[in-house]
């Protein structure tokens, strides 16, 4: 494992807070996100995990009574600041959800989808990022040829791989992945898991997970939540053998959670 000191943040979060009316969700969170590592985000329901990877891409503006404190900064600019366009920032750090949701579209158009919304024409261009995004994603050759068949046909994996190029195809710098493969059987986890090792030699990735040994295989850093606020982050194989923390060590140990 390369050491940390060589890695830059690609994100970074600076006191963040995340509150929807009166409920704190997140509290005061700083934390660092290495450039092209994973790093995992665990600790029990509610804790304040999914509000946290959300608002590193502004999800949570969509959320009616959601309010933000602190800031979010990528490469050094923050993502909250009044000239910087949400929709520029999503297209930056991508987004997989917990469950696949492609549209009801070709697989092809399912990939291109965020290409078009971003206003490129180009068949030529879009045929080309298209077909590099399926491969980056592990699916390629199983869809090559089929891209005119819809995407709600494919098995629940290979949606989520689809689900997966869609976010890789307009060429973010960061992924943010809620669970990908909780809905998943354990053929198609272990592929989403060998996506994740290949995806962060050239992407930066946070992964929200329930499962501590997926978060012990796929991250290079682990963060620890309990009740809203970060108790714990660090290498992963310290985290989870010599946590610095009780809380962190009652949580992987088993005694709550």
């Amino acid at each position: 494992m390369e050491p940390q000191a060589t890695r830059v943040a690609k994100m970074r979060t600076d006191k963040l807070g995340v509150s929807y009316g009166e409920l704190a969700a997140v509290r005061d969170v700083s934390i660092d996100v290495l450039d092209r590592q994973v790093l995992a985000l665990i600790g029990p329901s509610g804790c304040g995990k999914s509000t946290f990877l959300r608002a590193l891409n502004r999800m949570n503006e969509n959320i009616s009574g959601a309010r933000m404190t602190g800031s979010v900064l990528l490469d050094g600019r923050d993502i909250y600041a009044n000239d910087v366009d949400p929709v520029t920032v999503r297209r930056q750090v991508g987004m997989v959800f917990q469950k696949s949701n492609p549209f009801p579209k070709s697989i092809f158009e399912n990939v291109a989808y965020g290409l078009r919304v971003a206003g490129v024409r180009d068949r030529e261009i879009l045929v080309e990022r298209v077909e590099r995004a399926l491969r980056q994603a592990a699916l390629w050759d199983e869809v090559k040829d089929r891209l005119d068949e819809s995407g709600l046909g494919l098995s629940g994996g290979q949606q989520q791989r689809l689900c997966i190029a869609r976010a890789l195809a307009v060429e973010p710098q960061v992924i943010l992945m809620d669970e990908p493969a909780s809905a998943l059987d354990p053929i198609a986890t272990a592929k989403v898991e060998d996506l994740i090792a290949d995806l962060r030699q050239a992407f930066t990735i946070v992964i929200v997970t329930h499962n501590m040994q997926q978060a012990a295989r796929v991250s290079q850093r682990t963060a620890f939540f309990y009740l809203g606020k970060l108790v714990e982050v660090g290498d992963t194989t310290t985290i989870f053998t010599r946590p610095k923390q009780r809380e962190t060590e009652d949580y992987i140990t088993g005694r709550f959670g």
